[in-house]
């Protein structure tokens, strides 16, 4: 379809616009970061070039979480231009309605929410990735590793010079089931080996129950509870697969898998797989919502106060999404619609401002 002149010319001011949005954007946020990473480079005697490493790495995905709110802020100033220079006069006056330049906003929005989720997504999250990696390298805090998979959880740390790797088939809250726990030397021979059918691990005194202990020199010994001391508790091992901006979406969904094989619940994946996919309509109806707000305010001369107002609305979206995915999280509400009853209620307010826009 080829575009006519006066669409090709809203198309490039629309995207012109979101550019320069998102540099802004991507500039406050690295500054921001960059104050934020300073504070760990203290702790740990960072160069000042690694802290500027560091926040541009997690800028990306950072970007990702608040792009609604640079399509929402990108269309207040697209239509302040159009206003600006009396050209939605010279629209209307032309038979281009309001409507019409909503439309291929949108259309223009969706397209890039598609580009966005297929290709901006992996790279933030493997950006995001890195930048994990990194904190942990400058942290010398390498001394661990966990991992899940299909074979269930893995754990390797190091206490007092001694290396442990650990396994357990599954793991549900506070409890880990079917544990074994090998002590090695650091040529990766195996001394001592720890084979227990629960442990509690509420805090870092693991409370093992039904244990046999197989010494280095071949001999058993049974215990019907012992101590395990860790440098793990259930609260920490969560957290370390908590940060899922640095997976891409085939790798959430291993994830998920995994998570479901040793017991573990999925919820919070399935939430973040969802707000993914929700992304392009979000953006969508904040493209929408956009317009509507500065069409009503268009009488409004001063620039400061639309922007404000801007904010305030994006400030009440942003609560809005976050405390649904909260009840989402917690088993309130089902993980659907916690994730998208915020974009449904957007979708009414977006239709019902649409049928007056032309009236304007």
């Amino acid at each position: 379809m080829t575009l006519k002149k006066y669409q090709s010319y809203l198309a490039k001011l629309f995207i012109n616009k979101f550019i320069k949005t998102s540099l802004v954007f991507f500039c406050v946020v690295i500054l921001i970061n960059f104050f934020e990473e300073i504070r760990f480079s203290e702790k740990h005697s960072i160069e000042i070039y690694n802290v500027f490493y560091l926040s541009i790495l997690n800028a990306p995905s950072l970007i990702f979480e608040i792009l609604p709110f640079i399509f929402f802020v990108s269309i207040i100033f697209f239509y302040l231009e159009l206003s600006e220079k009396n050209e939605l006069e010279i629209f209307n006056s032309n038979g281009i309605s309001n409507l019409k330049i909503v439309f291929l906003s949108v259309l223009i929005t969706l397209l890039m929410g598609i580009i966005i989720l297929l290709f901006y997504y992996t790279l933030s999250s493997n950006l995001k990735s890195l930048y994990l990696d990194a904190k942990n390298r400058f942290s010398n805090s390498n001394q661990y590793l966990a991992v899940v998979n299909n074979d269930g959880l893995w754990i390797k740390e190091e206490i007092d010079n001694n290396l442990y790797i650990i396994h357990a088939k599954k793991l549900k809250k506070n409890k880990l089931k079917y544990l074994t726990i090998n002590e090695v030397s650091k040529y990766y021979e195996s001394d001592n080996t720890i084979v227990a059918e629960s442990a509690d691990i509420l805090s870092k005194n693991w409370k093992l129950e039904d244990v046999s202990i197989l010494s280095k020199g071949g001999i058993t010994k049974k215990f019907k509870s012992y101590v395990y001391n860790s440098s793990f508790d259930g609260e920490i091992i969560s957290n370390l697969f908590s940060n899922l901006n640095a997976l891409n979406i085939y790798e959430l969904h291993n994830l998920s898998k995994n998570y479901l094989s040793i017991g573990y619940s999925n919820t919070d994946i399935k939430i973040h797989l969802n707000k993914i996919y929700s992304m392009p309509l979000f953006y969508v109806l904040m493209t929408i919502l956009g317009f509507i707000i500065i069409n009503k305010l268009k009488s409004i001369k001063s620039k400061f106060f639309v922007i404000i107002f801007g904010v305030l609305v994006s400030v009440i979206v942003y609560y809005l999404n976050y405390f649904s995915s909260l009840l989402g999280s917690n088993g309130v509400l089902p993980i659907y619609l916690s994730v998208w009853v915020p974009l449904l209620i957007l979708f009414l307010i977006c239709n019902i401002g649409l049928l007056k826009i032309n009236e304007s």
